[in-house]
C-alpha cells in the first residue's frame, strides 16, 4: 500500500533511455552504403549524438549469429531456438507468428539467455550453487502446473521443439539469482524507523484516496517502430484475452520495464503517481479488465487491474456473503438453440423469486440444483460477478450466467456481513514492503553492471 509512489515515478523516468540500451555502431571497412537519417529533434540524452547523422554500413538485427560466448559460456543457436519454442509452447499451441515476429522473438530470447547466463555466473562467483535435486523438485512443480508428470512434460517440450534441458536451464537461472539476492543483497538493505513512520503518516493523510493494484506490460517504441510495436501490443492483448496463460506470464516474457521480473506488478498505486494516459485508463477500468495499447512516454503500455480500494477505508469487496446457487445443466447433445431457450426459461423463473425462502420451490419447478455457501467474499468471485454483487440487495438474484457445456447458474443473496473497518498496514508490513522494493531495485542495478562488464562474442 506504500512506498510505491517513488518507485513508480522512478520507473517511468528510467524509461526515457531504454530505446538506447542495446544501441551500437558498427563501422565496416570498405562499406559502400551510407544511410542518412532525416533532420529531426534529437532526444534529450547524455550522449553526444549529432542532429544530422549518417550510419555507415548496413546492419540487419534479424540476422543472428549461431553462437554467442558470454564470459567463456557458450550459447548456441539451438539454445535460442529451443527457448523460443518453449515460449510459444507455454503460450498455447495455436500461436502463429510471421517470420519477422519469430526473428524478433529469437532476438528477445537471446538477450534473455545472456542475462540468465550472467546471473548464473555471478551466483557461482559468490559460492551460490543450485543442486540437481533442487532443479528436479522445481521441474516437477512446473510439470504439475500444466497437469502433467515430469515424463509427460518432457515429452510435451520435445514435441514443441524445445527440451527438458532448456527448461531446466531456465529454472537454474531463476533459483540462482533469487538465492544470490538473498545472500548478497537482502542483508545490506536497511529501512529506518523514521522512514516507516513517515510512510504511515502519509498513508493516514491519504485515507480515503483511491488506489489501484495494477500490472503492466511496457513496450518501447521509436517513431520508426511505433506502428509495429502497436500491432505487437494488440497481438499480446488478444493472447491475454484468450485466458490460456495469466497476465504475469506475458509480462515476464514481453515487458521491457523493470517490473518484468515480478510479472509486471506495479503494486498499489494512486492515479497521481502515474503518467496521465495510464491514470485515465486506470480510473475507468473495472477489476479484472485489461486495457491497451495505451500510449506512454517512449512506447505503449498494456494494463491489467487486479484490484482497487480506498486507503484506510473498509473495502466492500471484503464483505462475506450468504448465497444460494441455482444450477440447471444441459444434457449431452443439447444444441445452441436449445441451450438458449432453456437459459431464457431459467431467467424468467428466477425473476419470480421472493427472497431466499422461495429458492427451493422455484428450483423444483425448473429441475435446478441448489447449493448453499455462507463463506464467500465478494472479492473471491469472478470480476464480472463482483460488480453485480456490490449492487444486489438481500433476496435478489444475479442474472443467469454459465455456458452450454457447464449449464446455466444464478446466485441469490441471502445475507451480507460488511467489513467493520479498513486498517492501515502495521509498521512491520511497511518495512517488509520497503525492503522488497529496494532489493528489486538493487537487483536491476546489479544486472545492468553485469551487462556492462560482460565480454560477449558472437560467432
Amino acid at each position: 500500500m506504500m512506498g510505491h509512489e517513488t518507485a513508480v515515478k522512478q520507473l517511468f523516468r528510467r524509461r526515457g533511455g531504454r530505446a538506447l540500451a542495446l544501441a551500437g555502431v558498427a563501422l565496416m571497412a570498405g562499406a559502400t552504403v551510407a544511410q542518412t537519417v532525416p533532420d529531426q529533434a534529437v532526444p534529450e540524452t547524455n550522449l553526444d549524438i549529432p542532429a544530422n547523422l549518417q550510419i555507415f554500413g548496413k546492419l540487419d538485427p534479424n540476422v543472428r549469429k549461431p553462437t554467442a560466448i558470454v564470459n567463456d559460456s557458450v550459447i548456441t543457436g539451438t539454445d535460442v531456438d529451443q527457448r523460443a519454442a518453449l515460449t510459444l509452447a507455454l503460450n498455447g499451441s495455436d500461436v502463429k507468428l510471421s517470420p519477422e515476429d519469430r526473428d524478433r522473438l529469437k532476438l528477445t530470447m537471446l538477450r534473455q539467455i545472456i542475462d540468465e547466463t550472467l546471473q548464473i555466473q555471478e551466483a557461482k562467483a559468490n559460492e551460490v550453487t543450485i543442486t540437481p535435486a533442487e532443479i528436479n523438485q522445481a521441474y516437477e512443480r512446473q510439470a504439475a502446473r500444466f497437469n502433467r508428470n515430469p515424463a509427460q512434460f518432457t515429452a510435451f517440450l520435445r514435441s514443441s521443439g524445445s527440451s527438458e534441458r532448456s527448461f531446466r536451464r531456465l529454472i537454474e537461472g531463476e533459483l540462482a539469482w533469487q538465492r544470490y539476492l538473498r545472500k548478497r543483497v537482502e542483508p545490506f538493505v536497511n529501512v529506518g524507523d523514521e522512514e516507516v513512520k513517515s510512510i504511515l503518516s502519509r498513508l493516514e493523510a491519504a485515507r480515503g484516496t483511491q488506489e489501484f493494484a495494477l500490472k503492466e506490460i511496457y513496450l518501447s517504441a521509436t517513431p520508426a517502430t511505433q506502428q509495429q510495436v502497436f500491432a505487437n501490443a494488440r497481438q499480446i492483448i488478444a493472447q491475454i484475452q484468450k485466458g490460456q496463460q495469466p497476465f504475469d506470464y506475458f509480462a515476464s516474457k514481453f515487458s521491457e520495464a523493470s517490473t518484468r521480473a515480478v510479472g509486471g506488478d506495479l503494486g498499489w498505486v494512486r492515479a497521481s503517481t502515474l503518467p496521465e494516459s495510464l491514470a485515465g485508463a486506470a480510473q475507468e477500468m473495472q477489476v479484472g479488465q485489461v486495457a491497451g495499447p495505451i500510449e506512454t512516454p517512449g512506447g505503449y503500455s498494456i494494463l491489467y487491474l487486479t484490484d482497487k480500494r480506498q486507503v484506510g477505508l473498509a473495502d466492500p469487496r471484503n464483505a462475506r456473503l450468504s448465497l444460494k446457487q441455482l444450477t440447471v445443466r444441459f444434457p449431452v447433445g443439447t444444441t445452441q438453440a436449445q441451450a438458449t431457450e432453456r437459459a431464457a426459461s431459467f431467467g424468467k423463473a428466477i425473476q419470480s423469486l421472493q427472497g431466499c425462502g422461495s429458492v427451493e420451490k422455484v428450483a423444483s419447478g425448473i429441475h435446478a440444483e441448489v447449493v448453499d455457501n455462507d463463506t464467500v467474499r465478494i472479492r473471491d468471485l469472478p470480476p464480472q460477478l463482483q460488480e453485480i454483487m456490490l449492487k444486489l440487495q438481500v433476496g435478489q438474484s444475479t442474472p443467469p450466467f454459465g455456458s452450454q457445456e457447464q449449464g446455466v447458474r444464478a446466485l441469490v443473496l441471502c445475507g451480507r456481513d460488511d467489513p467493520k473497518s479498513g486498517d492501515l498496514p502495521n509498521p512491520d508490513q511497511v518495512q517488509n514492503q520497503l525492503e522488497q522494493a529496494r532489493v528489486n531495485l538493487r537487483a536491476q542495478q546489479k544486472l545492468r553492471d553485469l551487462r556492462r562488464d560482460a565480454v560477449v562474442e558472437y560467432r
